[in-house]
């Protein structure tokens, strides 16, 4: 019941989405050139036409804010509730590919990719700015005080906690359903099949892609403008390089041709390699700070911080600030799913991609619960570490006058070793962005061929170019709150696919079902028709 998921089969499928196969390119001309269109436009005002594209950025963010602001708020929690209920359900015992088949990557490896890919150069940039911010400003307590140190981590934690994950399951988990069980392409529209049938290989379907490599290439480019902005502070902190635009976005072009080089080596030699070794300097970088900052704090802080989020989740998931202006809000939550659900489409196709094989039961598990427990340490390490010094120490990472993204440099000051720990910082951050703009540019180019899973390297060298190209733009018309902006416009669209895309789901799993339940009850009735065949034959021969 698993479905045709011959490789023939596959290609077949991506014929019929209208993927053309010339010149050693492969590509859908439907979802491809429009997507091209739409982004060399928004390049070229914003390059031609900064402090419009600017202002303009500005009012569709208070725009979003205002009149959708409860729609992103229910839509997150209607995905939580959802993935949970997948998990509890019968559903969850379904293996994603034939029924037989084996997972393709070790725990270590799997675990790596999909930290790299889902969090990566946001959790850097945020882990100590945000607890600070919150700790001076939060939205419902006066700030600077112990109980709002408390307030800050929980809120922290929220915003990078289990929701985040959910998004990306419910694309994740569509994704590698339709196509490693039922022979679909590896392809947002894929997810419809169950609702649009065939159609998803026409209009309907290349406009889904469409909306998914806008959101995804948005998406994509607000964690590496945030990259470069810290990667930025962290060069001004050991060498007298100032803080700029320009010198950003010469980052960008350095990095992104770094990042090609990866793109080149494809995912196995590249972007699994560069997870990896990630994860080691990450992990030396996070276990330095938790020894030598204090340590008997931090654990304490883990434990505490975990137990207010998990208490206040409910109240935490639906507050909306409707009796404030909802400004803190938009800065913050609505940013960050607006962010989540613009990246869904490149963390959840990454993540399907390298789950082929896993029980839906393990996918779930598996995503939602251990990068959120490494993101949490990661948080209380970092966060915590900095509210320490500012609460019960000498102070100077809220009140030093630091910028968020020079945050996390001044914080490091404050333990031993800070030149070598900020090489680390850097080294780090720069890996994440390298990670991020590969997985992101073959998701990119996976959605505009049409579900080939594996595109041309020189096409994905196009997109990495690309994202390089869009996060430039963002930075110069108007650095963080241009990246707030897109990634909450982009999302806004792509919040709607995902609703649709839970009901697709949940049809295809109960048609499945209930052709087993048909299958099994044809099956008995075979074998009890076979064996009062036998008891005939045999009170015959008796006779």
């Amino acid at each position: 019941m698993g479905g045709d998921v011959s490789p023939a089969n596959t290609r077949n499928r991506r014929v019929e989405a209208g993927v053309t196969w010339k010149g050693g390119f492969r590509l859908n001309p439907w979802t491809f050139f429009p997507s091209i269109a739409v982004i060399g436009v928004f390049l070229v005002l914003g390059v031609a036409f900064t402090e419009l594209t600017e202002a303009v950025f500005e009012v569709i963010q208070d725009g979003i804010v205002t009149t959708f602001g409860w729609f992103y708020i229910a839509a997150v929690s209607f995905f939580l509730f959802f993935v949970v209920a997948l998990l509890f359900s019968p559903y969850s015992r379904v293996r994603l590919g034939p029924d037989g088949s084996r997972p393709e990557y070790s725990y270590a490896s799997w675990f790596a990719m999909l930290f790299s890919a889902g969090m990566g150069i946001g959790l850097v940039f945020f882990s100590v700015a945000e607890p600070i911010f919150h700790y001076l400003a939060p939205p419902t307590m006066e700030g600077g005080t112990t109980a709002a140190a408390r307030e800050a981590m929980r809120l922290t934690f929220f915003h990078w906690g289990i929701h985040a994950w959910a998004i990306y399951i419910v694309v994740g988990l569509s994704l590698a359903y339709f196509s490693f069980r039922k022979g679909l392409p590896l392809a947002i529209r894929s997810a419809f099949h169950p609702l649009l049938g065939d159609r998803i290989h026409g209009p309907i379907g290349n406009t889904i892609d469409t909306f998914a490599i806008f959101g995804t290439m948005f998406g994509v480019a607000t964690s590496l403008g945030l990259g470069v902005m810290q990667v930025n502070a962290g060069l001004s902190y050991l060498a007298p390089i100032e803080i700029s635009t320009t010198v950003q976005i010469l980052l960008i072009a350095g990095i992104t041709a770094i990042a090609t080089v990866s793109v080149v080596l494809g995912l196995d030699r590249g972007i699994r390699r560069l997870s990896n070794f990630n994860m080691v300097v990450a992990l030396v970088l996070i276990l330095f700070v938790f020894i030598a900052g204090p340590t008997t704090f931090l654990l304490d802080a883990w434990v505490e911080n975990t137990g207010l989020y998990l208490q206040s989740l409910v109240q935490s998931s639906f507050w909306i600030d409707a009796y404030g202006d909802g400004e803190w809000l938009g800065d913050w939550t609505l940013f960050y799913w607006g962010w989540w659900i613009a990246w869904s489409p490149f963390v959840g196709l990454f993540i399907a991609r390298i789950s082929r094989g896993r029980t839906m039961r393990e996918f779930i598990v598996g995503v939602l619960l251990v990068p959120t427990a490494l993101t949490t340490f990661w948080l209380t390490v970092f966060g915590n570490t900095a509210l320490h010094r500012e609460v019960l120490g000498a102070g100077g990472v809220a009140t030093g006058g630091a910028t968020e993204e020079e945050m996390l440099f001044t914080m490091l000051q404050g333990l031993p070793l800070s030149a070598v720990t900020s090489v680390l910082a850097i080294l780090v951050i720069i890996n994440f962005f390298v990670t991020s703009s590969d997985s992101g540019s073959l998701v990119i180019d996976m959605l505009a061929s049409g579900g080939d899973p594996d595109p041309p390297a020189a096409q994905r060298v196009f997109w990495a170019l690309t994202e390089g190209a869009v996060a430039a733009v963002l930075l110069l018309a108007g650095g963080l709150m241009a990246l707030r902006t897109a990634a909450i416009t982009t999302g806004l669209p792509f919040a709607i696919v995902l609703v649709v895309m839970c009901w697709s789901l949940f049809t295809a799993l109960r048609r499945e079902r209930r052709e087993r339940e048909d299958a099994g009850r044809g099956e008995g009735a075979r074998s009890r028709g076979t064996e009062e065949r036998r008891r005939e034959v045999g009170s015959t021969a008796g006779g």
